[in-house]
């Protein structure tokens, strides 16, 4: 049995009763933090609170060398653990099709990710979230500014009245940093790179969702570059145009001039 759990937003206390129960029963716990991070705790302390020894594996490890996984999971109870929904990025999907291919039954137990926190603080409707894009670092994508595919991806939710949740990039893990670099786009940073391209554009920074302390601020893109928010994880919102109830929240709750 091959259990993916998926650990939440935040720390260690993130995790649903259900994944808890799951890591607590499990003979093997592996994980992987290349994706994204808890960033409120570290492997010590998420241990410690689970009563469990997780094995971490790297990108490598996990899209290359999944054998370790499988082969564990083929006589035993393994659990896989990522931040937030298990089930959010590709490389999961394509673990668990390894797994089924194989025989291995697959269970799924949920987390909270960070599309859904970023329409509940901001009050912005999730159903009017288009596509989502990640903003990368310009080292990452080897050109300056931003990537002409993340400009239509917001162009092309803005021409639909759908608001665009904008990733920012987190160098960890990745074969463009050197080992141990491990630094989060912040999003004055990406205001400032995006304001190039969308000058007098709202924009909804969303910074250390699932914490007790969330940061919610919007403003011109221009004007959230000049500001500071905090500690890491941020995301920004480009939304369409505000429904009456969208606006009033962002007045209220995320200081909209």
């Amino acid at each position: 049995m091959l259990t993916f759990v998926g650990l939440g937003l935040y720390d260690e206390r993130s995790v649903t009763l259900a994944g808890r129960d799951a890591i607590r029963g499990a003979d093997r716990v592996f994980a992987e933090f290349y994706t994204s991070r808890l960033v409120g705790t570290d492997l010590e302390t998420l241990e410690a609170f689970h009563d469990t020894t997780v094995e971490v594996r790297d990108r490598a490890g996990v899209e290359q060398d999944p054998e370790p996984v499988l082969s564990a999971a083929e006589d035993s109870a393994v659990v896989f653990l990522t931040a937030g929904d298990t089930m959010v990025s590709t490389t999961h999907t394509d673990l668990r099709l390894r797994a089924e291919e194989r025989g291995i039954e697959t269970r799924v137990v949920h987390g909270t990710t960070a599309q859904t926190a970023a329409g509940s603080l901001t009050g912005l409707q999730n159903y009017r979230f288009g596509k989502a894009t990640t903003l990368p670092f310009n080292d990452a994508h080897g050109g300056d500014g931003v990537p002409d595919s993340v400009v239509a991806t917001i162009e092309d939710n803005r021409a639909r009245d759908l608001h665009t949740l904008v990733y920012l990039d987190i160098k960890v893990d990745d074969p463009h940093w050197d080992d141990g670099d491990e630094t989060y786009m912040t999003a004055d940073h990406a205001a400032g790179l995006l304001a190039v391209e969308f000058p007098e554009t709202l924009g909804v920074v969303v910074a250390q969702a699932g914490s007790p302390d969330p940061t919610v601020a919007a403003d011109k893109l221009e004007e959230l570059a000049e500001q500071s928010f905090g500690d890491p994880l941020h995301m920004l919102v480009i939304p369409g145009s505000l429904h009456p109830i969208e606006d009033d929240a962002l007045t209220a709750l995320a200081g909209k001039p």
